[in-house]
C-alpha cells in the first residue's frame, strides 16, 4: 500500500502552501529590508513550485506557461525593489 503519485503532489502543494504562511510572517515582521525581501523571495519561489506541481497534478501544461511568467515577474520585482532600497541607503 504505498501513497499515490496525485495525493503526494497533494501533499507537497499542501507543504509549499503552508511554509509560505512561515514566509508571509517574515515579510511583515522584518526586521530589516534584507529580511523582508528574503521572506518575499521564499514566498514567491513556493508559489511558483505550487503552481508547477498543480500543473503535474492536473495534466495541464499551460499552467506551466503561467509559471513560468509569474516567475519571470517575480524575478524583475525584486531587481526592482533591490535597485530601490540600494539607491535609498546610499542617499541615507
Amino acid at each position: 500500500m504505498g501513497i499515490a503519485t496525485d495525493d503526494l503532489l497533494l501533499y507537497a502543494i499542501y507543504f509549499f502552501i503552508g511554509s509560505s504562511l512561515i514566509g508571509v510572517i517574515r515579510v511583515v515582521l522584518g526586521p530589516t529590508v534584507a529580511d523582508r525581501m528574503t521572506g518575499l523571495n521564499l514566498v514567491s519561489a513556493q508559489i511558483l513550485a505550487v503552481l508547477v506541481l498543480y500543473a503535474v497534478r492536473e495534466g495541464r501544461p499551460n499552467y506551466l506557461d503561467v509559471a513560468l511568467v509569474y516567475d519571470i515577474f517575480g524575478f524583475i520585482g525584486i531587481l526592482a525593489m533591490t535597485r530601490y532600497f540600494a539607491g535609498r541607503a546610499r542617499r541615507s
